[in-house]
């Protein structure tokens, strides 16, 4: 059987290649970059992570940023804001009720944040565990918590819980339009064939 290949061939060539391929074991297939859009859905999953006022306030952002970079995540949406009332209660409408809400309140409004949503392959208990133990004194060394907060009320970022929840909360934070679907090409070397 003859198969395109060589430095001729374009990517959309290797790309067209590979789709009539895709039947073949992993083994027949031509080396090379995936296509876009080929990913598998669980390699699609995504979560949603606060960088909150506090780790803005001691420049943690890009600290929490490259762990999610050498994990081998993929970012795909980013933004500096001001966190009002209206959003926090919508992201936060499960603690409303708490005596403690009011100080939560205070201090997410306090200063900037980052939101970002991260993709990859179990990326939303992956994340948790990157994340660690909201209590900081709990929090294992190496977690980005163990790591970077010293009380419960200043734990450095957010983390969403579950896929569905991480699916409702990117919603609050983020406009369809504003996370950008691209191709990573480390991806082969992150998660294999």
């Amino acid at each position: 059987q003859v198969r395109p290949s060589g430095p001729a061939m374009g990517s959309l060539g290797r790309c067209l290649a590979r789709s009539l391929l895709r039947g073949q074991p992993a083994l027949s297939r031509p080396p090379g970059p995936r296509c876009y859009g080929s990913a598998p859905p669980e390699l699609q999953e995504k979560t949603l992570v606060l960088v909150k006022p506090d780790a803005v306030q001691r420049r943690l952002v890009g600290d929490v940023i490259q762990r999610f970079e050498r994990r081998g995540f993929k970012l795909v949406a980013m933004k500096l804001l001001q966190g009002h009332q209206g959003l926090l209660d919508k992201h936060y409408q499960q603690l409303r009720q708490k005596p403690f809400y009011p100080a939560l309140l205070a201090y997410m409004t306090s200063g900037p944040l980052v939101a970002m949503v991260w993709e990859g392959y179990n990326v939303v208990r992956s994340t948790r565990a990157m994340v660690g133990d909201t209590n900081s004194a709990a929090a294992a060394a190496g977690t980005i918590r163990g790591d970077f907060s010293m009380h419960v009320s200043r734990n450095v970022v957010h983390a969403s819980d579950s896929v569905e929840t991480a699916q409702r909360e990117i919603g609050y934070w983020f406009q369809r339009d504003e996370l950008v679907a691209w191709e990573s090409g480390d991806r082969d070397y992150t998660y294999g064939p």
